[in-house]
C-alpha cells in the first residue's frame, strides 16, 4: 500500500470537500487555498506525474478538469482561471501524486499569469532549441 495522502482521500480514509467526482477522477477543494474555490483534480489511480498515466486516463483526466471548471463556473462565477500542475520537486510538487490545480481568478485578486512563475529562458536561443527538437524523435 502506498502511503499517499491523495490515495487516502480517494479511498475515503481522509475527508474532503468534493467539487466533482466520477469513476476515474476526484476533484476537491484545496485545504490551503490560494484563491476562492482553489480546487485540485486527481486521477483515482496513483500516478506520481503526468508521464505515469496512459493516454486513456489522460483523456479522462482532461474531461474531469473541464467538468470541474464548469461546476466552479456555475457555483462561483470567476472572471478567469489559471490551470496547471507542478511536476517534480524543483517545480514545487509537494505531494507525489499527480494533481492539477484549478485557480479561479477574480478581477483585482493580485495574482499573475503563468508567465510570472519563472523568467529564466537559458543560454540557447529559440532557434537553437527548435533545431534540437527538430532533430529528436519520440
Amino acid at each position: 500500500m502506498i502511503d499517499c495522502i491523495f490515495c487516502k482521500i480517494t479511498n475515503g480514509e481522509i475527508p474532503n470537500y468534493t467539487v466533482y467526482e466520477d469513476e476515474k477522477v476526484l476533484a476537491f477543494l484545496d485545504i490551503h487555498p490560494h484563491a476562492k474555490g482553489h480546487t485540485v483534480v486527481i486521477p483515482k489511480v496513483h500516478a506520481e506525474n503526468y508521464f505515469d498515466l496512459n493516454e486513456d486516463l489522460l483523456g479522462h483526466l482532461s474531461i474531469g478538469i473541464k467538468r470541474t471548471m464548469e461546476k466552479i463556473d456555475k457555483v462561483l462565477s470567476p472572471d478567469g482561471y489559471n490551470v496547471g500542475w507542478n511536476q517534480g520537486l524543483v517545480a514545487g510538487q509537494v505531494v507525489p501524486h499527480l494533481h492539477i490545480h484549478i485557480m479561479p481568478r477574480y478581477e483585482g485578486d493580485g495574482g499573475g499569469s503563468m508567465h510570472s512563475i519563472i523568467n529564466s529562458a537559458g543560454e540557447k536561443t529559440v532557434e537553437e532549441l527548435g533545431k534540437l527538437f527538430a532533430a529528436s524523435s519520440l
